[in-house]
């Protein structure tokens, strides 16, 4: 029986999993800050966390997920009002966008999606405990966290006590890990903030970015809870100071398993707007690519390697794209193959030894793969390599109708976990305009005008439609 096994960020090593209460795992994941489009990068992160919802699903557990919504900070009220905005007349526009994206990359629902301007009064609350236990100080109207009184913080992301700047602060939500600093829990009031302020005991003023997480998912989660999931740019200072608050606060220990994605590169550089390598979901839709091509390449690298998308903006040419369609329309053959053998099973037939073999070895080869730390290059391997020995058999004549019903549901089984191996959902297809085509096509080439069975074949392929040429006539699918 494979056991889950994870890269656990904090203590930096592999530790085999055992959920707090058994047979259930809470799990928190940093959400998108909805100050603008988000990019295929942040992307890559919640594909991540998709795949480990649902492998955890695979192996028997019930999940509970919180993904939060900040719809306030630095960014967001400073957006809002140069475009002379509400804050949450601007936010809305991003964060229905971004459920948008969800939708479309098959990225399963959470459980619960908590704004952050609806949470004020949890956020509230947790800074008065830290005022109580005198983990802060006030300064200009702020309310500061002194990261002096928690020894253990930094260790999360390996920050060393001499680095620490016990006595600076900052109002800034976001800063670079060379720059420690005491963090603001609560921001006074400016004119700059406009009419976004809440009051509260300890003066007017608005949360700062970090309060928000511990809030929420506390509320949502409890206290203690098993796993906390964000991008490798979140382990400092957002996780290292949600560490510090939520201990702080309220005593006991606050997450056990903290586990993060590593960046999306491009051309081997990290995805910025400044290098003009900044991609939205909607462009790379708009180049050609189907959802399913997009969570393919996002999905098939492990998530704590980095993952390089090479691209020429020259030509053009999105490689990585084309290698993802390619093997997905491997895949999809097969399918379709096993697809009509399975139209002709016979009553009474029964699945093949070998195949049983086959798929027992793959069964457990699969969930070994997800076990390691979520190992999907090598779930992906398994896959592929069941494909290729099916293929065989269905080439020598061994491969019997039942024999291919049991594989065909071997792959939608393992799809709850993948997620790729479906077509994308489509408008309905007008099915009779396609066999038209077809027909004239199949005519065409017999009459051996095959400049115009060529022509028909682009049209269709331009449609998203693929077809193939078979023993028991031309075959056709959505691509």
């Amino acid at each position: 029986m494979s056991k889950l096994v994870f890269y656990n960020s904090l203590t930096r090593q592999k530790e085999e999993f055992r959920s707090i209460n058994p047979g259930e795992v809470r799990l928190y994941t940093c959400g998108p800050t909805v100050h603008d489009y988000a990019h295929i990068g942040n992307y890559r992160a919640y594909i991540f966390e998709d795949l480990l919802r649902r492998t955890l699903t695979f192996f028997g557990y019930q999940v509970k997920q919180v993904l939060n919504i900040t719809d306030i900070d630095d960014k967001t009220i400073k957006k809002s009002r140069e475009q002379g905005l509400s804050l949450k007349s601007y936010t809305d526009t991003f964060t229905k966008s971004f459920f948008d994206d969800l939708k479309t990359l098959r990225i399963e629902p959470a459980e619960v999606y908590p704004a952050a301007t609806e949470h004020i009064p949890e956020m509230i609350d947790l800074i008065q405990k830290l005022i109580d236990k005198e983990h802060t100080y006030t300064a200009d109207g702020s309310v500061y966290f002194k990261i002096s009184t928690f020894p253990d913080y930094g260790k999360l992301s390996n920050i060393q006590p001499d680095q620490l700047i016990s006595s600076a602060r900052g109002d800034s939500d976001e800063y670079e890990k060379e720059d420690v600093r005491d963090f603001a829990l609560w921001k006074a009031w400016t004119e700059d903030d406009g009419d976004v302020f809440w009051e509260a005991p300890f003066g007017k003023g608005r949360p700062g970015w970090h309060i928000e997480c511990s809030a929420m998912a506390t509320k949502y989660l409890g206290t203690h809870f098993d796993i906390h999931t964000g991008g490798v740019d979140n382990k400092f200072p957002h996780h290292e100071n949600e560490i510090a608050q939520s201990i702080c606060g309220y005593g006991g220990p606050f997450v056990d398993t903290w586990l993060h994605c590593a960046h999306l590169m491009v051309n081997g550089e990290k995805m910025a707007k400044s290098l003009g390598n900044f991609y939205t979901l909607r462009e790379i839709l708009d180049a050609g690519f189907s959802p399913r091509v997009i969570r393919y390449f996002l999905l098939s690298a492990h998530y704590r390697q980095q993952l390089n998308l090479m691209y020429d903006p020259e030509t053009g040419s999105h490689d990585s794209f084309n290698a993802a369609a390619s093997a997905l329309e491997r895949i999809d053959e097969f399918k379709a193959k096993l697809a009509d053998m399975k139209q002709h099973s016979a009553a009474g037939d029964l699945i093949s030894r070998k195949t049983i073999e086959l798929l027992d070895h793959s069964r457990i080869a699969f969930k070994d793969a997800l076990a390691n730390d979520l190992d999907i290059s090598g779930a992906l391997g398994v896959v592929f390599g069941m494909i290729k020995e099916a293929n065989k058999r269905i080439a020598s004549g061994e491969l019997s109708n039942m024999d291919a019903q049991a594989v065909y549901e071997r792959l939608l089984r393992w799809d709850e976990v993948l997620g790729v191996l479906e077509p994308d959902q489509t408008d309905e297809i007008d099915a009779a305009s396609i066999e038209a085509l077809i027909a004239e096509r199949n005519q065409a080439r017999a009459d051996k005008n095959f400049a115009r069975s060529d022509e028909i074949r682009d049209q269709l392929l331009a449609d998203g439609i693929i077809i193939q040429d078979t023993p028991q006539g031309t075959k056709w699918r959505k691509k």
